[in-house]
Order: structure tokens, then sequence, then C-alpha cells
């Protein structure tokens, strides 16, 4: 059975919210990265859909004007965050401010949420700006740490 690098994890040990290279590969002379952008603390809360379907249009939008390469933005299964895939080398630290700088400018500060027409989205109704300003509070409130581990 392959072996799932998120399912490796010890999410007991991890202290939210932070920023992980959670892998890398290099296919054909293509250098590909995955970004675990972690908000909420594994096991003891999640984000409300609303609010994760929000922050990720939010994010999937805004990041690219930060970060160089982005592929796709997902939200976890668990609800917890996001994956992040890029093309290229990046370090944690970037994509921490990144995150950061999206967060304080694009998300506390929105007063609309992008592509939320049925048009545009499979499921336009479930959106809510609020929550996730107010999670976006929280994580910037908390500091996102560079390190799964230890706060920063």
């Amino acid at each position: 059975m392959a072996k799932v690098e998120s399912f490796e994890l010890d999410h007991n040990l991890v202290k939210a919210p932070y920023v992980r290279l959670a892998g890398s590969e290099n296919q054909a002379g293509a250098h590909i990265e995955k970004y675990d952008l972690r908000f909420l603390q594994p096991n003891q809360d999640a984000l409300p859909t609303g609010a994760l379907h929000t922050l990720e249009h939010l994010l999937a939008v805004n990041l690219r004007d930060y970060v160089d390469g982005v592929i796709d933005l997902s939200p976890m299964g668990c609800r917890t965050g996001f994956y992040l895939i890029l093309w290229g080398e990046h370090s944690p630290a970037e994509i921490r401010d990144a995150l950061t700088t999206v967060l304080e400018k694009h998300v506390v500060a929105a007063t609309s949420v992008p592509a939320v027409s049925a048009k545009e989205c499979g499921n336009y109704r479930d959106h809510s700006l609020f929550s996730a300003q107010e999670y976006a509070g929280q994580v910037l409130a908390q500091g996102i740490s560079s390190d799964p581990f230890t706060r920063q």
C-alpha cells in the first residue's frame, strides 16, 4: 500500500497555526512542492464549511499575487487548513509571510467573496465571509509559525 505523507504525520504533536513543507518532488526537470497551511489544531477544532469555502476562494485568488508558481489551493478533508501546491522552490517562511499578508489584506479586510455565483462555484450558497474573517483573525492573533512543532 502506498504511503500518504499526511497520514504519517503525528497530528497530536503539531502546534497550529503553522506552515509546513509537506513534500516535494522532482519530475522531468520540474520541482513541485506541497505545503500544509494549518489554521486550527487537529482533533480539537474544525472550520465550518461556510468559513472553509470562503477562505478557499479568497486564498486561491489572492495567494497567487504573493507567491509565484501556485498550482492549486485545496481544503483539507479534516477542515483544519489547506494544501498549497506550487511549482519551484519556496521556504516555509516565504509561504507564511504570503499567507499572513493575504489574511490581513484580503480576508480580514474583504467586503465580498470572489466567484460565488452558480456559474462560478459548485456550492455557491455555502459561504460565510463573517466566519472566514473570524477564523482569519484568530489565526493572525496566534501568529503563523513556520515550524509545525514549535511556535515561532
